[in-house]
Parts: C-alpha cells; sequence; structure tokens
C-alpha cells in the first residue's frame, strides 16, 4: 500500500500508515457509526432488517504480551488455547449483515494486571465484563443510537446466560438464543407453587417453591418424553447444495432458572427444539420471545439465522485480513478491526446494488447491439478468397 500510494518515499508512507493503524487517536465508535450510517441505507432497499446478531471470535496467539491474551477458548481452533476473542453485535436482513460494534474480551487476570494494562493501552474506564455483558452494552448502545430493531440471535454462551435475556427483554427486544440441553424449563402449564401462606407474624411470604411433586425438568429430558408426533420436518432456506431441512419440535414453556428468587414466575416464551432425522438425541435448542402465535418454520427460520454471521467472519478472516494484526496495543487492535469492517461495509453496500440474483451472476443487464461494420481492435480485415 505504501509503495502505490508514495512511489518515490515508501518508508515514510509505510511508518504514517502504521500509526493511523497502530496508534494515531482517532475514536472506533465514529468511524463505526460512520459506516452503518452508510452501508445499512444499501442493505434495507433488499429488505428490512430482521435480526441483531451477537457472536465472539478468537484469534490464536503465541506468547503473553499481545493485548487480552489469554487461554481461552478460541471458536476457530474449536478448543481451548492461547488466544484473543472479540464480542460483536451485527445488524442482518435476510441477505446481508454488517457488524456495528466490536469489542477486545479482556480477560480479568489482564484487567487486574495494571502493568501489562499500561504496557498495552488498555484505557482506564475499561473493567473486567463477561461477554454477554459486553453485548448487552452493545445492544443497549444500538438501541440508544436508534438503529432498525432486530430479533437478537445468539448461541449457548449468551443465550444460558439469563441475565443477557432479561437485559434483552427490558430493552424493549425480542430474541432467540441458544441454550444447552441441560437448561431447566417448567413443562407446559406447569410451574412452582405459590408462596407459602401467611401465619401472621412477620413479613407475608412472597417466594414461589417447589416440592418433591412441582420440579422442573431440563430441555433435553423434556424433548426426549415428545411424541414421535410432534416433531415437523421444516425447510428454512436453500444452502449451498441443497435445500437445508431437519426435524423440529416447539413448546410454550417457562425457564426454571432463579425463579425460586423472584415474586413472579418468568413468563412463558418459546423452547424450540432439533432432532435430525438418524440421530440418536436432539441436537439444538433455543428459547425464544417470539410471539406465542409464531407458527414453527418462521420460528426455525429466525433461530437459524445466526448463521450469516459465520459468512461474515470468514470473509472478514481470510479475505479482509481481520486476523492478520500483529501489534500488541489496545488502539492498534480496535482500529484495525474497524478498518477491516469500513472496507467489509463497502463490499456490502456494493453487492446491495443489485438484486440477490444478480449476486450469483446474473445481472440482468443487456448490451447495445454491435454496428455491423464493427471491427474488434487489433484484429485484421480479413482477405478476399
Amino acid at each position: 500500500m505504501a509503495a502505490r500510494l508514495a512511489p518515490d518515499n515508501v518508508g515514510r508512507m509505510h511508518q504514517s500508515l502504521h500509526h493511523l493503524v497502530a496508534d494515531a487517536p482517532w475514536s472506533d465508535e465514529e468511524l463505526l457509526a460512520q459506516i452503518r450510517s452508510s452501508v445499512l441505507p444499501a442493505m434495507q432497499p433488499q429488505g428490512p432488517v430482521v435480526a441483531w446478531i451477537v457472536d465472539d471470535t478468537g484469534f490464536p496467539k503465541k506468547g503473553t504480551h499481545s493485548v487480552g491474551v489469554a487461554r481461552q477458548y478460541c471458536g476457530q481452533l474449536g478448543k481451548q488455547d492461547n488466544c484473543q476473542v472479540a464480542v460483536s453485535l451485527s445488524v442482518a436482513t435476510w441477505n446481508s449483515s454488517l457488524p456495528v460494534a466490536y469489542r477486545l474480551y479482556l480477560p480479568e487476570e489482564w484487567s487486574k494486571d495494571s502493568k501489562r494494562r499500561k504496557t498495552t493501552g488498555v484505557p482506564k474506564e475499561i473493567r473486567f465484563q463477561t461477554k454477554p455483558q459486553i453485548a448487552l452494552d452493545q445492544i443497549r448502545q444500538a438501541a440508544e443510537a436508534d438503529l432498525a430493531r432486530g430479533i437478537v440471535l445468539a448461541d449457548a454462551a449468551y443465550g444460558g446466560n439469563s441475565p443477557f435475556r432479561a437485559g434483552v427483554t427490558q430493552l424493549g427486544l425480542q430474541y432467540a438464543v441458544g441454550v444447552q440441553s441441560s437448561m431447566t424449563v417448567w413443562e407446559p402449564g406447569a410451574g412452582p407453587l405459590p408462596a407459602k401462606p401467611w401465619k401472621g407474624q412477620g413479613p407475608p411470604p412472597q417466594l414461589p417453591r417447589r416440592d418433591s411433586q412441582h420440579q422442573p425438568v431440563s430441555v433435553k429430558e423434556l424433548a426426549l418424553a415428545l411424541p414421535s408426533s410432534a416433531w415437523k420436518d421444516v425447510t428454512w432456506r436453500e444452502g449451498t447444495e441443497r435445500n437445508l431441512r431437519s426435524r423440529f419440535a416447539a413448546l410454550r414453556v417457562r425457564p426454571a432458572g432463579g425463579d425460586n428468587q423472584k415474586a413472579e414466575p418468568s413468563a412463558e416464551e418459546w423452547l424450540l427444539m432439533e432432532w435430525p432425522r438418524g440421530e440418536a438425541e436432539p441436537a439444538k435448542y433455543w428459547l425464544s420471545t417470539l410471539p406465542s402465535h409464531t407458527k414453527l418454520k418462521p420460528l426455525v427460520k429466525m433461530a437459524k439465522h445466526r448463521w450469516i454471521i459465520e459468512r461474515d467472519y470468514e470473509e472478514l478472516k481470510q479475505e479482509l485480513g481481520l486476523g492478520h494484526y500483529e501489534g500488541r496495543g489496545w488502539r492498534g487492535f480496535h482500529h484495525h478491526a474497524t478498518l477491516c469492517i469500513a472496507a467489509y461495509g463497502f463490499l456490502i453496500a456494493e453487492r446491495n446494488r443489485f438484486s440477490p440474483s444478480a449476486r450469483i451472476g446474473n445481472l440482468g443487464l443487456s448490451a447495445p447491439k454491435r454496428p455491423p461494420d464493427f471491427q474488434p481492435r487489433g484484429s485484421r480485415p480479413s482477405r478476399a478468397a
């Protein structure tokens, strides 16, 4: 890049570009706001915003000096290893999605290490937050920025966190989030017992209670107990080689986690379950606050739409260099990601200039007919026989 921009002074331009990424004091938040204000209007003519997608991505790293690096789960490797992890929020239509927030997860060991914080330039206001807490802050900021609303989608690392789900609901947003098979719920029509009767002494009891006959069950237990007639085949979208299809069931349940500490039981919501044909047991579970009248196929389609973020990260990493940053500092890590997102936003906006069919090679453009005496440049005139 330096050679193309300043062929007569490559060294100085290289230093300037390096400073722009690693050290320059421009605001990532302001640039991301400019990106979304340019790209989202280009996305929406092809369809409305339908989802806000939470995800995190890992970057394998050696050593201990790069900001936020620690031994933790790395999705790219599929296991625990030395890596950095960033949490993001993307806004998605059915065809496109754009990251609108991006922040490094700072492990607790880093947040307490003043020496490493100072060396890598971690801002003073950054304190330890779990990934669900970071994601909820990003969702809150997106809501305050008045972005077009969508259903919040997230995997089980976020969906299994009840404060995260409660925070999304408090912001007036619906969700469809993954949960683990061990999560407990009250079966349809069941719930905890009311508080103990007041005996006239002390404050009246308010917390619901359980006994041996009133206990929640795991979502896996509930799924295994369903009759075969409860499972329906659903096709939710076209894949690269075939339509994506599996078996699903959905029930109205009440999440049971922590309800013995609340005066009111949790509200009913959807439990969506997937059990692919030929598998020994159900494979995936989701909780969703979509309306009670929602049909099975739209419920499945929305829950499965989180796939689009995987495409985003694949392109951001493989085509745009998101994982190629070699610096160690907080500012450079975020500047590099913001510039990658800017480049990705440009590509998304360009793709959305055309219809979905055009994006798979059918632009539908017509070319004018050639004049009868047209002769391609450089060709020789035909010789008379």
